[in-house]
């Protein structure tokens, strides 16, 4: 079972946009909140293909039931095709 969701820098700026709006600032600029409140913490990921980088963020969720929760909810900014 994979755990985590690779987005483009596009998808997560819209997506953190939004949770900006749904939860305090703590919780996005304090990794331990993030985790706890959220089941999840973001990091970037640059892929190098024929030395054009690809940049990519990654949420790694440590809790299912958060990750099930969060698909539910924001899938709209989620991209089509990946396998929840």
């Amino acid at each position: 079972m994979n755990k985590d969701l690779w987005l483009t820098p596009a998808t997560w700026k819209k997506l953190k946009e939004k949770l900006k709006e749904d939860y305090p600032p703590s919780v996005m600029l304090i990794r331990s909140k993030m985790r706890s409140k959220l089941g999840f913490t973001d990091r970037r990921h640059t892929h190098w293909s024929n030395d054009n980088p690809r940049v990519h963020v990654i949420l790694d969720f440590y809790s299912e039931k958060k990750r099930t929760f969060f698909i539910m909810k924001y899938s709209e900014f989620l991209p089509n095709g990946q396998n929840y």
